[in-house]
């Protein structure tokens, strides 16, 4: 299996993190951000992450990627879902993107590796998000908002090795939006959050990004 990627993308982790759940060899390869051609090349439009299978179909969706390594072999999330915790997740992206998108392009992640390449993601976040300089001033502001959204998950987190107890669906959906969202510098995350975090990264073989 060959995926397709950009390092800080959560929806990438997503399949990353699935494939060390099962031990599964990924082979991994980042695609420059102005490299549409390549994406257009293999699914016919710009859209990442991008699932090779080892019988050369690409796929795309991530969570289908997440479900098509699941089902190989013998499955390791066996545990229950909770409909809150994906309303979680998915309100959470929304409200913590001003303080991740702006941050991406200092990291030197090989995403950005040219110029073009990193001019190319400032173009586009930008049109959405707005000034990033401006975005990074407020931080204080955006990472207060994220304040309740954080303890709401802590109160949710039954286990470090398991947000349910039992590996489940709703930890693919979970720790990559942490990962995420772990570049803020100063952001702190309640005990029961930095625990799972912490936990399930060590667990995967992953290192977090770099703060900034």
């Amino acid at each position: 299996m060959k995926l397709y990627m950009f390092e800080h993308c959560s929806l990438c982790f997503r399949v990353r993190m699935m494939a060390a759940l099962k031990r599964l060899h990924l082979q991994e390869a980042v695609v420059l951000d102005d490299d549409t051609e390549t994406m257009v090349a293999l699914v016919g439009k710009r859209m990442i992450p991008i699932l090779v299978k080892d019988d050369g179909q690409a796929m795309l969706e991530s969570m289908d990627m997440v479900d098509y390594v699941e089902r190989r072999g013998d499955p390791v999330l066996t545990g229950p879902q909770r409909p809150e915790i994906a309303a979680w997740a998915d309100g959470f992206v929304t409200r913590s993107a001003p303080l991740t998108m702006p941050r991406y392009p200092l990291l030197g992640l090989p995403e950005f590796g040219t110029i073009a390449a990193l001019d190319h993601y400032n173009r586009r976040k930008r049109k959405v998000f707005g000034d990033f300089v401006e975005l990074r001033a407020d931080t204080r502001r955006y990472v207060g908002a994220l304040g309740p959204d954080l303890e709401a998950l802590d109160r949710m987190i039954e286990s470090p090795r398991a947000l349910n107890g039992t590996l489940s669906v709703d930890d693919i959906r979970v720790l990559p939006v942490l990962r995420s969202v772990a570049v803020v510098k100063g952001l702190r995350f309640p005990p029961k959050v930095r625990d799972y975090f912490e936990t399930m990264m060590a667990h995967i073989g992953y290192q977090p990004l770099p703060a900034i």
